[in-house]
């Protein structure tokens, strides 16, 4: 019965979501509340989300000083030399946009943080798209593609798991499968590409003047009222892709708010610090490298960094508070969806709907698949990580699978790289905080974006996974 429930409350929540019906917020915690109840353990909701808050607490500390931090570094100018290169690379294309942004999404995973990654992506692409009217969701959806498959590597989380649940070596799981990994960036590149050129076949290719000029235009028609964007005039930006915004006020405050983020290439706004470009940039880089190095638990290196980069670059409090100010719109959204999907894991763990699932995805098995069991971790990682947390997945399920595999001479090592092929969609799975990071910084419906990355994620897992077979690797 768990296990049907467990099964009904996530496709519940998905079809909700998708649909429209409710917002991910409230579907996250009432449809959670709703079954615990069908559950018969309604009296221990309480406890059930206090687990779920505290085991998410240092994500949602971790994100909220993360924003204000990028936030700041945007402001300040650190990232305009990157955005400009791009701008350079795209030119006005909109297929060179779409292949730039999973090249950029690739490369800034290397920090191993999806959240970093998804901040530092959307912020430098986000103005390209909405001045070319271009899909929002295929950012989104290339973006998290890119940062699925890089998350693989040893500091990102799924390999350490896996290795620290098999007692196996990261090196020795994650070294052989860098070929299967490498053909499915690979992929993600391809799709980008093939998605660019729907794109420029859509809208056309325009110039960059063109695009300077409309911007200039745009600029003078456009009236902002404070750093956060609440504008009340009459402003003429497009509204964005995806946004659902329902009145003429939430239209304006949209419309604001967009025309406040095309400033991030102004080489005249008041936030900028030049002079102290070099020492942003290496307060940057300590940070991730502090990141990587593990010197630090992440929360707190995120705390440390937005306290001195705020102090650093603004030294005067009004300005502080402005700028906290101007960026508590994502904090406020973010964090508040990682506490609501707190609710839903909590349900979940707590009721043991998880194990349960669990348990009857292993006993379907067929016992004649015995000897091809990697085969079967590696499909099986797809619905597996989207449904559970990667600590469900690798601690709870990952090792019942690898003794079933072991009574037919498959090895652990093999289990362990089947095991990491579900990645590139796990990233947009709804028990992700670093989604939410994407699709709220990027002003993307989350069920726009499920419907359009769930096919292509799911695409370049199997692609992953039959370059592992073909490779001999899985």
């Amino acid at each position: 019965m768990l296990t049907i429930l467990g099964f009904a409350m996530i496709a519940t929540f998905l079809v909700l979501i998708m649909m429209k019906k409710m917002s991910p917020i409230a579907a996250l915690v009432l449809i959670p509340a709703l079954f615990c109840v069908f559950v018969g353990k309604g009296a221990k909701l309480g406890d059930y989300v206090i687990d779920g808050v505290t085991s998410l607490a240092p994500t949602a500390a971790m994100l909220m000083f993360a924003i204000v931090y990028f936030g700041v570094m945007i402001d300040v100018g650190l990232f305009d030399p990157v955005v400009r290169g791009i701008l350079k690379f795209a030119k006005a294309d909109p297929m060179r946009i779409v292949v730039g942004t999973a090249i950029l999404a690739a490369i800034v995973s290397l920090d191993g943080d999806g959240s970093t990654t998804f901040m530092i992506t959307v912020s430098a692409m986000y103005p390209l798209y909405k001045r070319l009217k271009m899909s929002l969701v295929v950012m989104t959806g290339v973006a998290a593609m890119a940062n699925g498959v890089m998350n693989t590597l040893p500091w990102g989380g799924p390999t350490a798991r896996a290795a620290t649940a098999l007692k196996l070596d990261a090196s020795d799981i994650f070294v052989p499968m860098i070929p299967a990994l490498a053909v499915g960036l690979l992929g993600v590149f391809v799709l980008s590409y093939v998605l660019g050129m729907r794109e420029r076949k859509r809208l056309g290719v325009l110039t960059l003047d063109q695009i300077l000029v409309e911007e200039k235009v745009e600029e003078t028609e456009t009236v902002l009222v404070g750093a956060g964007g609440s504008g009340t005039g009459d402003s003429k930006a497009p509204v964005a892709t995806g946004g659902s915004g329902s009145g003429t006020d939430a239209e304006a405050e949209d419309e604001a708010g967009d025309a406040e983020r095309f400033q991030v290439l102004d080489p005249n706004r008041a936030t900028l610090r030049p002079k102290l470009y070099w020492f942003n940039a290496l307060l940057t880089l300590t940070l991730l490298t502090s990141m990587i190095m593990e010197w630090l638990p992440i929360p707190v290196l995120f705390l440390l960094g937005a306290a001195l980069a705020l102090t650093v670059n603004f030294p005067h409090i009004p300005d502080q508070k402005a700028r906290l100010a101007a960026h508590a719109d994502n904090v406020l959204n973010v964090s508040g969806m990682v506490f609501a999907a707190a609710v839903f894991t909590g349900v979940l763990q707590g009721t043991g709907m998880v194990d349960h699932m669990a348990r009857w995805m292993v006993d379907v098995i067929p016992e004649g698949m015995g000897p091809h069991m990697a085969l079967v971790t590696g499909v099986l990682s797809l619905p597996l990580t989207y449904f559970m947390s990667n600590d469900g997945f690798y601690f709870g399920v990952l090792p019942v699978l690898a003794e079933a595999g072991a009574a037919h001479g498959v090895t652990p090592l093999e289990m362990a790289r089947a095991s990491l092929v579900g990645q590139p969609l796990h990233m947009s799975s709804p028990l992700v905080p670093a989604v939410y990071v994407l699709v709220g910084m990027a002003k993307v419906e989350f069920g726009d974006h499920t419907r359009f990355v769930v096919k292509w994620a799911a695409l370049t897992c199997l692609l992953i996974l039959g370059a592992g077979i073909l490779f001999g690797i899985i």
